[in-house]
């Protein structure tokens, strides 16, 4: 069985086509719930209009099912609360925008 860890580094290969970095980086990932019969992730996107939405929900399902063999349900769930911020941005990722620290 996966651990929480394990999923998000799965999750790291999900890039966002747009930003050109991992939806783990971006802060997009809120939760990850593992049990030996269910992966359950929340996540969120930067806007509700965002038009790759559906794509990068079903990259990161197919990360989650290449990681977790055997796990016979896979979710991921969008979430709009709490609203996106760029403080949910790793510090590398705030760094390669421009935002530093404290400054958004």
């Amino acid at each position: 069985m996966l651990t929480e860890n394990e999923v998000c580094e799965a999750l790291r290969e999900v890039q966002d086509p747009e930003a050109g970095m991992s939806i783990v980086d971006l802060g997009l990932v809120y939760g990850v719930d593992v049990s030996p019969a269910r992966i359950h992730v929340r996540m969120t996107m930067t806007s509700p209009a965002c038009p790759v939405a559906p794509y990068i929900v079903e990259e990161a399902v197919a990360a989650i099912r290449a990681a977790a063999t055997g796990v016979p349900d896979v979710d991921v769930e969008l979430v709009w609360d709490p609203p996106w911020t760029p403080e949910r941005m790793s510090e590398s990722a705030r760094r390669r925008f421009g935002w530093e620290q404290g400054s958004t």
